[in-house]
Order: C-alpha cells, then structure tokens, then sequence
C-alpha cells in the first residue's frame, strides 16, 4: 500500500482553524505564530511529560526527529533558524492570544514560567491593573530570539527577560524596571559522591589534568538559561575553571542535570539552580560556586517596546506601579510571595521558600537608585563583556546608558516612598527593607554570614554638621581604621558599616543622612586599597542607645561590624 500524503495543512492549537497553509508561520484566522502549534499537535508525548511537569526549573524543547527536517527546512526557506526555548513547562497560558492589539487598553506581556516572573502571572497583577483601567495579557514565549521578535513587530508590548538576553537578543526597546538577581539560586555542584576528593575548584582542575589521557571530564546544564551564563561567567573570571576543559552536555533543564549526576560516572560537575542546589547539598555534593559569589551577575529586567515607549508612555508608568505595589506588598508579607510562588509553580511550602532563598526582588526604590547610581551601567558592562569575551557578542555597547530609563519608575518609587513614610515609626524595620529592597537589601548578600562583633575604632568617625562630608579627624580614624581591616582575610571576612543618628529631625530626613554617612565611609575605605566585601546600611534613629537620651548627639555614631563569611 502507498503511504499517505503529508498533511497539506496545519490546525493551529490556538483557535483551531484547520486551513492553515504547510508554509504558514501564523495562522490566518487568529494570527498567533504556528510553529509551536505544529510541533505539539504533532507529538503529544512532549505535550503531555511536559505539562505534568512541575513548573520548578526552565526547560529547552527540542522538536521530535520526525518534525525536525522539516521545521528545519521551514526554517532555511523562511531565512530563519531553529531555535531552542528556555522554560519550565507549557501551560495552557501559553496559548492565550496577546491580547486584542486593536483595543488600546490592553498590553501584551512575554516571558517564561521563572518563578520570579510569578507575579507578572497573577491574578493579583491582573486585578491591579484594572484600576488603571488596563487589560493585562501574559504569554510564555520559551524561544528569546522570537519573543524579542515578537516585540519588534509590536505583537507585544513588555518583555520580562534576563540581562544577558537582553543585550544578547537586542530587542527594539529599552529597561523600564528590573525584576530580580539570584543570590545563590545557581551553582556549581561538583560530583563528590563519584570523586570524593573534588571539593574545590584547585582538586577540579588536578582531576582534570589527571584524565586529559583518558575520556574527557563532563560538564552538565541546562542550555540557553541562567545556568549557562553562569558557567561562561566563571569562565571568565576564575582561572581554575575553563568550559573548554570538559565536554558540555546541554540538557532540556536543571531536573535532568540533577538526575543524570546522580548516575553518570564521567560527569566532574554540573550547573544547577535550586530547588536542586540544596538537594545537592544536602546528599553530600559539594557546591563550589554560586551566584552568591557574583552578586548581581544574573538579573532580569522589564523591557518596554519602542512603539508602546513613543506612542503610550502613561501605561508604562501605570503598569510599573500597579507590579510594584504587588512587591512592596510581598516585602511586608514574605508568606503571600511564597504561596504565590508555591502555587505557580505547583511546589511544596518549603520548595518554594527554597527558591525564594535564591532570589532577590527589587523594589521600585532600588530599581531606580541601581538606574541612576550607575549600578545597571557597570552591570550591562560586565555583562556584557563575559558575552564578547565567550564569543557570543561582538563588542560591549558603547553607550550603554541608551539601553534604560528610568523616568517611569517616579509614579511606582513615590508611593513605595509614602508607604515608607507612614510605617517607619511603628515598624522601622519594614520601613528598611522597603527601602533597600529585597534585592538590593545588601544584607541578603551576607545572610549565611556570621556575626564576629563590632571592630574597635580608634578614634572618632566624624562628619560636618548635617552632612555627609567627613571631617578631617574622621578622614585620620579611617586610615587607623583600613590599617585595621587589611589584617583580615578578605576572603572570610566583610564589613557591614552601620550608620545610626539621634532622635532630632525627621525620620526621612535622618534615615537617608545615616545611609548616605554609611556609604561615604564604605568609598573611603575602599579607596584606600581595601579588597574586602563591604556594604552600608542606614538605620536612622530605629536603634537609638539604651543608656542615654533618644536626643543626645552620641546616638549619631557608626559602627564597623566584621562578619565571617560561609566558605
């Protein structure tokens, strides 16, 4: 018998329309891209593994050898190329429309299934807005060279995505906002329980010397994610560790990296992100390295589309306040982020404190101050650089901040700014972290460090009358002080410096003198030579001293605390 005729037309999985051309990349009737359509209307096996899997990790799908041809051909007719999707699975969001491009108080929203995207998700999201009278649509669109496509052509209006996309993908658009940075949600795992020596990075590269005359050491992670800019960011910084020193395997997601581990001898190491760094830990695998040891290095950020940036500025101030107020909201209620996130990414109670204990959010606030400061140039830099020097750029940008605004984030920092106001005095410690943000709350940088008590300063660290310039005497404490410090290991010992003021003034007023303080002495200290990891924290009149009056000047004062950081 013959064998039947290729089907000559393809359904599209979204409305169902059947007429769609075998050329067709969209579908005629509902205009949505068919390519992923096709490929999982042709193999429900993908369809079906994937969408019970729990949404805890991002995944690469890879089209079935029957399809791969042809997509494949699509692809060169089309001036295109296969691509491959970083996710964590496919719901049925995933093929929601964007949204009626026709109707001016909808947006369009793309992004993966990242549980730090959760929010953009919500319900809660999707409720907020309504007040700005604006019609939330969220797409997870794996494939970034599509979903940055997809911008272009203004079928959608936001982009949530990492940094190193970003700049790798150039999308027509710039940051508006910055989500989060991981600060230890991916690692380095070495394969302790096959090799029970290698628990450093020096024992890595003698066992790899050891085997260059046998079969090649591997290393295994999930591609075109998180984890990958991991390992070419060490790659770049650590001369103990060369990608080119093993073979890489790319996997479809941390699960599978994790598992195979578990069960391939010839595997030296592998790059993971949690919840499977702290199973790795807690079987006996060593963790190396982490993006607790490059703090900032994985961020990911809100990009706004130029059409939406020229043609309706005003959304983008409203949508970035309504996502904000979600934040702040979850900074004051730790438990509503975590049984958001729990549910999202169908995870237990203590998985997703897991993955929270890996990731930063940022607050309006520090979004904006890390935009103005310099913090996200020198971060797109660098960035930047690991991708040129890994090959996967051409050269760093040469005006990088042409790639950001901040001018849409003023409606969302006033009001995390009035809130700040109106609780500090019953809950300064809120107040705080609503200020610093849960991402840049320097203080989750150091929150497995130990405490080794407050350095003896000799002398007095002293300022001009209300302000932050330090006089000449505090300018001699500081170079005893640093002299001090440099005895300290720096590679087991930060300083957290502490700014504290007396009762006298207002409480906004004096809360940004004793950061401000804090971090003068931070730059001079650093100015002086130090290596050390340092950061400042301004407590404002939130911890006056017990033994004198709330107004006596010996409040304002600094501290100099040493903390022993976890190998």
């Amino acid at each position: 018998m013959a064998p039947k005729p290729p089907k000559s037309s393809i359904t599209c999985h979204n409305c169902g329309y059947d007429g769609n051309s075998i050329t067709a990349i969209r579908c005629d009737l509902c205009k949505q891209p068919l390519e992923l359509n096709y490929a999982l209307n042709s193999n429900s096996t993908i369809r079906n593994s994937v969408s019970n899997s729990k949404k805890t990790t991002r995944y690469r799908f890879y089209l079935p050898n029957t399809w791969l041809t042809l997509v494949s051909i699509l692809s060169l007719l089309l001036g295109g190329s296969l691509f491959f999707w970083r996710s964590q699975s496919v719901s049925t969001q995933n093929f929601q429309r964007l949204g009626d491009r026709g109707n001016s108080k909808a947006i369009a929203i793309l992004g993966d299934t990242f549980s730090g995207y959760s929010t953009f998700r919500s319900d809660r999201l999707r409720q907020a807005l309504k007040e700005f009278q604006i019609e939330a649509h969220y797409k997870d669109e794996f494939n970034q060279a599509r979903r940055a496509r997809l911008l272009n052509e203004g079928q959608a209006d936001f982009l949530v995505t990492t940094l190193d996309q970003f700049l790798k993908q150039k999308p027509q658009g710039k940051i508006v906002g910055l989500i989060n940075y991981t600060i230890g949600g991916d690692a380095v795992v070495l394969n302790t329980k096959q090799y029970p020596n290698l628990r450093s990075l020096q024992a890595l590269n003698q066992l790899v010397q050891q085997r260059r005359s046998q079969n090649q050491l591997s290393i295994i992670f999930a591609g075109d994610s998180p984890s990958e800019y991991l390992g070419l960011l060490l790659d770049a910084k650590f001369e103990a560790f060369r990608l080119l020193d093993f073979q890489t395997i790319k996997v479809v997601d941390a699960a599978d990296a994790w598992k195979q581990l578990q069960s391939n001898s010839n595997l030296a190491a592998a790059i993971l992100w949690e919840p499977f760094v702290t199973k790795a830990r807690q079987q006996g695998y060593t963790v190396v390295l982490s993006s607790r040891d490059t703090p900032g290095a994985i961020v990911d950020v809100i990009v706004a589309g130029n059409r939406l940036l020229q043609s309706q500025p005003e959304k983008i101030s409203a949508f970035l306040e309504a996502y904000y107020r979600l934040i702040d909201t979850s900074t004051s209620d730790r438990l509503l982020l975590q049984n958001q996130i729990a549910r999202d990414g169908n995870l237990s109670a203590s998985d997703a404190t897991t993955v929270m204990q890996g990731i930063d959010f940022f607050t309006s606030v520090e979004a904006k101050n890390w935009m103005r400061d310099g913090t996200l140039e020198k971060r797109i830099n660098s960035t930047a650089a690991v991708l040129a020097l890994t090959g996967r750029m051409e050269q760093v940008p040469p005006a990088p901040q042409n790639l950001f605004t901040y001018q849409f984030l003023d409606r969302a920092a006033s009001h995390t700014q009035k809130l700040i106001s109106s609780i500090r005095s019953d809950n300064p410690k809120l107040a705080e972290s609503l200020l610093e943000g849960v991402a840049n709350d320097t203080n989750s940088k150091f929150e497995t460090a130990s405490n080794l008590g407050n350095l003896r300063v000799q002398g007095e660290i002293e300022f001009q009358f209300g302000s932050t310039t330090l006089t000449n005497k505090g300018k001699q404490t500081l170079d005893r002080l640093a002299k001090q410090i440099a005895e300290f290991n720096s590679q087991t010992v930060a300083i957290r410096v502490i700014g504290h003021t007396s009762r006298k003034g207002l409480a906004d007023l004096n809360q940004k003198l004793s950061q401000q303080r804090a971090q003068e002495v931070v730059n001079y200290l650093k100015q002086r030579g130090l290596q050390h990891k340092m950061f400042a924290v301004g407590k404002g009149f939130s911890q006056l001293r017990g033994d004198i009056s709330p107004y006596d000047n010996r409040n304002q004062r600094t501290e100099i605390q040493l903390l022993r950081l976890k190998s």
